[in-house]
């Protein structure tokens, strides 16, 4: 089947929230950095015009511009009010309330479609789905990011998601995940299975951040080789 736009909830994120989730020190900004799920983040935008090195890969990539905006502005409304119904699951601290989360999401997409067609072109955004192999040799990278997708999902299944770490953890030194959490914001099995298999040959941690927007939701998973 088809992917389809319809089916995406574009919510995108900046690069200040990157570094508070993935605890990205200046040395690490200085590395090559894989962004999987990256979504209309403008981590990737931010990160080019200082010199950074990143690429991000999503599904919406195969999308053009002006169709990735229409999803985004179809979504708005709805995404917003969920939150307001929802705002008591969250912590309003880095995030001070609902209009500040409206105008940093907006104008980090912004942003984001301001860069797209010339990302693409530069390679910068790229058309993936893991758990495809992608087109790096091993150790390409340095880190590999994944922002609310990877762990989050359980939907998916055990399977889907140690074959995409898997092949993150090709192309990328190490790999970094956050949240450690479901949608729910709840621990699941998946979670202590999934750490289980790769710490038979991979160095595994947890570790606690300084970024907490859904409550609970402040833990970072690193696996390195």
């Amino acid at each position: 089947m088809a992917f389809k736009l319809d089916s995406v909830v574009p919510w995108g994120r900046n690069m200040e929230e990157y570094r508070l989730m993935f605890q990205l020190d200046d040395r690490d900004m200085s590395k090559k950095i894989a962004g999987f799920g990256d979504g209309p983040a403008c981590f990737n935008y931010e990160m080019t015009e200082r010199n950074g090195d990143v690429t991000s890969f999503d599904l919406i990539y195969q999308f053009s511009k002006e169709e990735i905006e229409k999803r985004i502005e179809e979504v708005r409304i709805t995404v917003m009010q969920q939150m307001r119904e929802n705002k008591d699951h969250y912590v309003w601290k880095h995030i001070r309330n609902l209009e500040e989360l409206e105008n940093i999401r907006m104008s980090a997409m912004r942003r984001f479609l301001s860069d797209y067609e010339k990302g693409k072109k530069e390679g910068r955004y790229v058309f993936h789905e893991l758990p495809h192999r992608l087109p790096y040799e091993v150790d390409y990278f340095d880190i590999g990011l994944s922002s609310h997708f990877l762990l989050m999902y359980t939907s998916l299944g055990y399977d889907f998601h140690i074959a995409s770490m898997t092949e993150m953890l090709r192309v990328c030194k190490e790999i970094r995940i956050f949240p450690m959490v479901d949608l729910d914001a709840n621990k699941t099995d998946l979670i202590g299975n999934v750490i289980s298999y790769f710490q038979k040959d991979y160095t595994v941690e947890i570790v606690k951040t300084e970024y907490e927007f859904q409550k609970g939701d402040n833990k970072l998973l690193i696996i390195r080789k």
